[in-house]
């Protein structure tokens, strides 16, 4: 597994900081929830995965360029991401 460089991962934590919204779109993870689940961001992590807590209780981390999932909020402003 190739982990993203360390300017990869400030990106990421400037494009998703902690109490960003996300919604999954498609997780190929049997233990993911389910399309349409909103969770909280609440930090990434040194391997580049965002951290999230899901609306169902669920902790499971989302994988940037492998997840599709897009932003419902941001730094206070909505805007759609899809990764």
């Amino acid at each position: 597994m190739k982990f993203p460089s360390k300017e990869h991962i400030e990106m990421f934590r400037k494009k998703y900081p902690a109490g960003t919204v996300v919604e999954i779109i498609s997780i190929e993870d049997t233990q993911a929830p389910p399309a349409g689940t909103l969770g909280t961001v609440w930090g990434v992590d040194d391997a580049g995965s965002i951290l999230v807590r899901w609306q169902n209780g669920s902790s499971l981390s989302l994988i940037p360029e492998v997840d599709e999932f897009r932003s419902m909020k941001a730094a206070n402003k909505k805007s759609s991401h899809q990764q």
